[in-house]
């Protein structure tokens, strides 16, 4: 897919990849220069360890929506094709 630089610097995202990577708007990303060329990727949540016990769990520090039967079903069937 092609897009551009608008004479701000922003670079609009073709709905087909937003919706493909599940990127949402005010979704924070990062950009960096690689090999000459741009990568651009969702900045990982945040997370910290707590002992509960069993061992070390990873808590998010920032809030996350619940992940949903529903939302495991769609990306299974996504990677599945």
């Amino acid at each position: 897919m092609r897009t551009a630089i608008d004479s701000a610097g922003r670079v609009v995202i073709p709905k087909a990849l937003r919706d493909s990577l599940g990127l949402t708007a005010g979704q924070s990303l990062d950009v960096v220069e690689r090999d000459g060329g741009l990568e651009i990727v969702p900045t990982p949540t945040p997370m910290r360890l707590v002992d509960e016990g069993n061992g070390p769990v990873a808590v998010a520090v920032v809030e996350v929506p619940e992940l949903t039967t529903e939302m495991v079903h769609d990306v299974l069937d996504q990677t599945r094709r």
